[in-house]
């Protein structure tokens, strides 16, 4: 059995598709179905039902998945240990849509500033496919919103950012200067797609207010929320580091008052990979600069 096989199998599992796989590695794809007919003989098990054109694992094939994944951990971190310089090598980091754009880009000229050598690879994802990247060890660091399902990985309190009411300039809100919760009840509300945890704080905080946010637009950018907000199709409530950034003069933002509905930013790591000195010294990175509190500051 091969070190290659065992990548070749993982592949085909992760994509159920042996074309996609060859396309991923890069390999032919007659060359992968060698590959893994080899693994298979020598295993004297099929790995794969053969389906019209796609492929599951069959029985044998889930017990391999397991033991592969922690084969082929074992050695990518022995690789990395050996060759820890501290200098050189990548940290791949994730994170959810809401967060990344905004709060990733200073931290990442910070730290190819202190580490020129460094190659950071960016993903962003929804929590629950960021979660399982960690678990595989597919990224190094997780940046993401609470509540997340963490079991087997730590999850660090960063910081708290409040989430701003945003309506179009025009709208009779704009010119009101205190705003309650019981003033947007009966507004339309224009929201993320359900995969996004920040639909869920939304949710749950009109909740708490005894009453059930009408979406009637849905959109799986934060950056389209605001826009169809400037064409006064609803309200919504967005967080402040994207706020801060928008520069557009056709939005309001205000801060509710009485409770306010907050999230909470946190960094998520796999304690049972090994971590690099440049996967912490990025770790630490994100964690000088970091907001010493949300800004309540207005503005249009």
């Amino acid at each position: 059995m091969e070190i290659e096989q065992l990548r070749h199998f993982m592949k085909v599992a992760e994509f159920g598709n042996f074309t996609k796989a060859a396309v991923a590695i890069p390999l032919s794809q007659p060359a992968l179905s060698r590959s893994i007919a080899r693994l298979e003989d020598e295993l004297g098990q099929p790995l794969f039902e053969r389906q019209t054109r796609n492929v599951a694992l069959t029985d044998a094939g889930n017990l391999l998945l397991g033991r592969a994944r922690q084969i082929l951990s074992l050695i990518d971190d022995a690789k990395a240990e050996i060759n820890d310089d501290g200098q050189t090598g990548q940290v791949r980091v994730a994170a959810i849509p809401t967060i990344a754009p905004y709060f990733l880009p200073s931290k990442l000229r910070e730290f190819h500033r202190r580490f020129p050598n460094a190659k950071v690879i960016v993903q962003e994802d929804t929590t629950d496919n960021l979660l399982k990247k960690l678990y595989d060890g597919v990224v190094d660091v997780a940046i993401a919103a609470l509540p997340v399902d963490a079991k087997y990985l730590k999850a660090e309190i960063l910081f708290e950012e409040e989430l701003l009411l945003v309506t179009a300039n025009e709208s009779p809100l704009a010119k009101k200067t205190a705003i309650r919760a019981s003033d947007i009840e009966s507004l339309p509300f224009v929201l993320l797609g359900e995969a996004h945890c920040l639909t869920n704080s939304v949710v749950s905080y009109c909740q708490q207010k005894s009453f059930h946010p009408v979406s009637v637009e849905r959109t799986s950018q934060l950056a389209m929320v605001q826009e169809l907000v400037s064409l006064n199709h609803g309200v919504s409530l967005v967080p402040e580091m994207a706020r801060a950034l928008d520069t557009s003069d056709r939005r309001v933002y205000r801060s509710l008052q009485g409770t306010k509905p907050m999230r909470t930013i946190v960094m998520l790591t796999n304690p049972y990979r090994f971590q690099s000195i440049l996967q912490s010294q990025f770790q630490e990175t994100i964690r000088r600069s970091i907001p010493s509190k949300p800004i309540r500051s207005e503005r249009r």
